[in-house]
């Protein structure tokens, strides 16, 4: 005996989930809503089975093919259009017409008995026999009368509460004989219980009822979806779950790493290979799909999420739906009732309400608050660049494809054989990427140098040696599982603004050149990369007196890449060094605050016992460098910068030093004090590379490390800034304690504020209004002067729903003040 599965419907009522997936394939305890019906089809000996298709018909037919893996023959009837529950059997009645035949949906969920339904029918010998249950809501469904006898008297499709007469309602399970196809014009929209079982009792046919005992719920609407899930899980329905019951409802299958520190309570499901982290919370009736990762501290209680799913850290997510490869960011919440579809991505403490629809391949911006649903909008980043070049999570929002299109999109804004260099730094995610990229800049008609792994002050500096451009792939600092990719012009410094939108233009056009077969570009690996960089350095940067001083210094590579140049370096200054942490460290491509914090105390420690003059330490690229004193002291990074800009400056007597507008007015009394003055910039670094590459530029720095050494480089150099720095010290003759102690203490304290994008600009006329006659500077963001020297700066994110904020004032509690005021300011636009 055959049986047919229903599978043609579109779903419409479980949009935006069955935009992109035919209602059958939505997954039900991360398994389709079809596959348990052919599961339960073979458990009553129903191997041989006709499939009815028409929405989205080669997606089922990829799903389950012929059948094989689930021990059944199945085999596909494809209609060219909509032809009804009837129609769409008929048009399966070639391979039906020898025999009884089961018909069932494909999308309703159910354990029934399947063999006493049919020992039923044959018992009967009716025509047709419907299978019938009991339900507290008929509505919806087409209400059935039968005799004592089992035949059917009455038929009413969804009727209205005046109409209802039984709580027996028709689920869409038949069992039929050939004959009835005689009742059903070809190639047409008929469906059996509007215009068939009406016919067939107006003539006397018998139709008989087969009341069911068990479980059934017709999954048409989201509310019935979840419940389904629900009910699985409860082990209300008789199906098969995949996986171990590792205790009393928790259900983990196959692959999946759960950490001991996460918090299960069930009944719960997580599926094969899904990764969920520590202080992750996952409650009852939650079905976590396939590959999916939930991140740290993340909450869920009554959802359903598809497969390959990011949900970020701090995440809340109850009584939702996620569609696949969907991308939930930090602290982003999904309210009760709430559908997601497909390929989103719900960005950075956003907000979405109850019942809200998000179609497939939506944006929801950082901190936004979405109440009604996103069908036609898009809501997409409007740029590609952040701080940091294109960053964002590996594998989740920075993937090889996304590598490859950035890579096309950049080599179609250069010249057909031109030059670009690649790096990375040691992490194996940017040996991945750098590869991608490489293959897609040839594959454009671009040449490629290589320098592998190095330093980011070396892949500048390299890039500036004839290339039209360069790429550096890097751990992003301080997010171990984030990377950036940075794109450098042909000075080795960021691309500017200007280069930003056009690669942002041709990105979102998709308008990628390629090379035909006798232009793919050569790949290059220069040699010596490291002797030419040290070798320009010591050429450029005065080393006088260093050789003589017999300074001591400690060196810490971090075990980064900053550590390959040393040994070229150390030697040709002449200076006696202890490196510690030189090796690289694939399992460390960055570093946390307190990993950072832990390393300086550390080589403190070491600096103090070695009695050296000073310690550095580079970060793991080589672009920043962190400081302690002779006596084994941590010079914060804000003051390290007053005091190489108290030693250039004394030493040169002249020039400018260009600094970002957030830095304390303390420098400026500092170089003032030596004969030299400030130039403000933004704090782009894109703006101090500009001021740094002027002629009388002397000295430069962002207060985080970052320093600029003009005679050598425009861009933020760690090993330039280190030798730099030695020269200075072993010419001054004073240790770094004498030099800061000189320097007046500065009090600048700093502050984040969530602020959706939606009222930024609304934040910042809320501030110039606020700010009233006293003295504003729009330099970058607004910064507003009082009259007795105090200032606050308001300064909108360019990449993140976040404002900034920076205060200054005679001592910390008056900086304070000035923040909770005009934080006050801030927060009152967003209300």
């Amino acid at each position: 005996m055959k049986a047919v599965v229903m599978a043609g419907g579109e779903g419409t009522r479980l949009r935006p989930m069955t935009s992109s997936m035919p209602k059958p394939l939505l997954p039900v305890a991360n398994r389709p809503i079809m596959e348990h019906v052919l599961r339960l089809l073979k458990r009553h000996g129903l191997n041989e089975t006709v499939v009815t298709v028409q929405f989205l018909a080669s997606l089922v037919k990829n799903y389950f093919g012929d059948g094989e893996e689930l021990g059944m023959e199945l085999t596909y009837a494809n209609e060219e259009k909509p032809l009804g529950t009837a129609g769409s059997v008929k048009n399966a009645e070639e391979a039906l017409k020898d025999d009884t035949f089961l018909v069932i949906s494909g999308d309703a969920l159910t354990d029934f008995d399947l063999t006493d339904l049919i020992a039923f029918h044959k018992e009967k010998g009716g025509l047709v026999t419907v299978c019938l249950t009991r339900v507290p809501n008929p509505l919806e469904f087409g209400i059935t009368i039968v005799d004592e006898d089992g035949q059917v008297e009455r038929f009413l499709e969804k009727p209205t509460w005046g109409q209802v007469f039984s709580d027996t309602v028709n689920t869409g399970i038949y069992v039929m004989e050939p004959e009835v196809f005689d009742y059903v014009q070809a190639d047409t929209s008929v469906d059996w219980s509007g215009d068939v079982f009406p016919q067939l009792m107006k003539e006397g046919k018998p139709i008989y009822g087969y009341i069911a005992e068990g479980y059934w719920e017709d999954v048409g609407t989201h509310e019935s979806y979840v419940k389904a899930q629900a009910d699985v899980l409860e082990r209300k329905v008789d199906v098969e779950i995949d996986g171990f019951e590792i205790s009393p409802g928790v259900w983990v299958a196959e692959g999946a790493e759960v950490h001991p520190d996460a918090v299960l309570r069930g009944p719960l499901y997580i599926g094969d290979y899904a990764k969920v982290e520590a202080d992750v919370e996952i409650r009852e009736h939650t079905v976590v799909g396939s590959n999916v990762v939930v991140k740290t501290g993340a909450f869920l209680h009554k959802a359903v999420v598809h497969d390959n799913v990011y949900i970020g850290q701090h995440s809340n997510l109850r009584g939702c739906v996620v569609g696949k490869n969907t991308d939930i960011m930090r602290a982003a919440r999904i309210e009760d009732g709430a559908v997601i579809g497909d390929e989103c991505l719900v960005g950075e403490e956003s907000i979405i309400q109850g019942n809200v629809r998000v179609y497939p391949f939506k944006t929801i911006e950082a901190g936004a608050f979405v109440n009604t649903s996103v069908i036609w909008e898009s809501r997409g980043q409007a740029h590609l660049f952040g701080a940091r070049g294109v960053s964002g999570i590996l594998n989740v929002e920075i993937t090889p494809e996304l590598a490859v299109r950035l890579a096309g999109a950049y080599a179609t804004t250069l010249k057909k054989g031109s030059t670009v260099t690649t790096a990375r730094d040691h992490s194996r995610g940017a040996r991945a990427l750098k590869r991608a990229v490489i293959s897609a800049l040839q594959a454009s008609a671009i040449d490629v140098r290589d320098l592998e792994n190095v330093p980011l002050p070396v892949a500048r500096q390299q890039t500036a040696r004839g290339s039209a451009g360069g790429i550096m792939i890097r751990t992003s600092p301080g997010v171990p599982d984030s990377v950036d990719i940075m794109f450098i012009d042909e000075r080795g410094a960021d691309l500017s603004q200007a280069q930003q939108r056009k690669l942002d233009r041709v990105y979102a056009r998709q308008e990628y050149r390629r090379a035909f077969p006798g232009e793919i570009g050569d790949l290059h690996f220069p040699s010596s990369v490291f002797d030419s960089y040290t070798g320009s350095l010591l050429r450029n940067v005065d080393i006088a007196g260093i050789a003589d001083s017999g300074l001591k210094v400690v060196v810490d590579a971090s075990n980064g890449s900053a550590g390959l140049v040393l040994p070229s370096l150390l030697g040709r200054l002449g200076v006696d060094a202890l490196t510690i942490n030189p090796g690289l460290d694939e399992s460390r491509p960055t570093e946390s605050a307190e990993t950072r914090r832990a390393g300086l105390v550390r080589l403190g420690e070491i600096v103090s016992s070695a009695r050296a003059a000073f310690g550095v330490r580079f970060d793991p690229v080589g672009e920043r460098l962190s400081l302690v004193d002779e006596l084994g002291r941590i010079i914060e990074d804000d003051r390290a910068l007053l005091v190489m800009l108290d030693l250039v400056a004394a030493e040169r007597r002249s020039g400018r030093v260009a600094l970002p507008v957030t830095t304390t007015r303390v420098a400026e009394q500092v170089a003032a004090y030596h004969g030299t003055q400030v130039e403000w910039t933004t704090t782009s670094p894109d703006d101090l590379t500009r001021v740094g590459r002027e002629e009388t530029t002397i000295f430069g720095g962002d207060g985080r490390g970052g320093f600029i050494v003009p005679e050598f480089s425009s861009v933020f150099d760690g090993t330039a800034a280190f030798v730099r720095l030695i020269g200075l010290v072993a010419r001054t003759q004073l240790t770094l304690s004498q030099i800061d102690a000189r320097i007046p203490r500065a009090h600048v304290l700093r502050r984040d504020l969530a602020t959706p994008w939606a009222v930024k600009g609304l934040v910042m006329r809320r501030v110039v209004e606020a700010a009233g006659d006293r003295s504003v500077d729009t330099t970058d963001g607004v910064r507003v002067v009082e009259a007795d020297g105090r200032w606050i700066m308001v300064l909108p994110d360019r990449a993140e729903a976040v404002t900034h904020l920076w205060a200054e004032g005679p001592d910390d509690a008056s900086a304070q003040a000035l923040l909770d005021e005009w934080s006050a300011v801030v927060e009152s636009a967003g209300e």
